[in-house]
């Protein structure tokens, strides 16, 4: 039996309009036409799909399982003709976001908020870039965007970047570096550096500063979360660099002094990697401008 969506669509708008007549207005096609489709159809099945004497026209039992067919299909064909459709008029797509830095919830979470109400149709996905090969991914098609302050040649991805950010020194006002104006690499020999529990390489107080200057904290506790490390922090346990945008509300309270690293103090850019052609994207392009623009409001609180 060579059943089409058609044929589905025939049988409900019969069985919906309660005859012939009033369902081939429905489908934009004569009665007779209507009266063919259906004659071929039961020709097919080998049985009377309809019980012609009755008034208005009802299903068979046979018609009432195609019925239930089109009541379980038609919809989701509908549903798919509908994306599609969002998809060629650039409303809806796929944002999925690999994210190579534990602090960039803090300004993320803010912009996808605004992004989801201006997107309703992009579907949006977050995973944690640190726990796998995130640019791979990228390159793959199995992410569409990459959080990373580390930009490399990659064929095929650019490297957007969004805003820039410091380093900036976090310790208790009860530290003995609370008297200092600004952060050296040789501050940290007496201290217990706390980090996220990533690689030295991609650590920025690591990698900016105390191994071009090969200098080693006195040790070195790795912590999840920023909570837990301001925490830490603030019950002088240690000492950490974070993201300024971190401490935009710890700065001013009492338990915390916040210092440049360095004279001049640190700076960096955080980018974000899209494949080259998704970058004209609408959706992507507001994504983009928003990421530029929401956490620079949050790092000036």
């Amino acid at each position: 039996m060579n059943l089409e969506f058609r044929h589905l669509r025939t049988i409900k708008t019969i069985h919906d309009a309660g005859g012939l007549a009033r369902a081939a207005d429905i489908l934009h096609i004569t009665q007779s036409a209507l009266s063919h489709q259906v004659r071929g159809l039961e020709d097919q099945a080998g049985v009377d799909l309809f019980v012609r004497r009755s008034k208005p026209l009802r299903l068979s039992a046979a018609g009432m399982r195609l019925l239930r067919l089109a009541e379980q299909i038609l919809p989701e064909i509908d549903a798919v003709e509908a994306d599609f459709k969002a998809l060629r008029d650039g409303r809806a797509g796929r944002l999925h976001i690999a994210i190579e830095c534990h602090a960039c919830f803090d300004w993320l979470f803010p912009v996808l908020e605004q992004f989801r109400r201006a997107w309703p149709e992009v579907d949006i996905d977050i995973r944690a870039g640190l726990a796998f090969n995130a640019l791979p991914a990228l390159a793959r098609e199995e992410v569409d965007l990459v959080i990373s302050s580390d930009p490399v040649q990659m064929a095929g991805v650019a490297f957007n970047p969004l805003f820039d950010y410091s380093p900036t020194f976090i310790a208790s006002v009860n530290s003995p570096l609370a008297a200092k104006p600004w952060i050296a690499a040789e501050d940290f020999i007496s201290q217990t550096l706390i980090t996220y529990p990533v690689d030295r390489a991609r650590s920025d107080v690591f990698s900016m500063v105390l191994t071009p200057a090969k200098v080693e904290p006195r040790a070195h506790r790795q912590v999840e979360l920023t909570a837990v490390i301001l925490m830490l922090v603030a019950a002088g346990r240690g000492v950490a660099v974070l993201p300024d945008w971190v401490l935009r509300e710890v700065r001013y309270k009492p338990d915390y002094v916040t210092r440049p690293v360095t004279p001049g103090g640190l700076r960096k850019t955080l980018y974000a990697a899209t494949r080259e052609e998704d970058v004209a994207e609408g959706f992507m392009a507001h994504f983009l401008h928003l990421a530029r623009t929401v956490p620079l409001a949050l790092q000036q609180g």
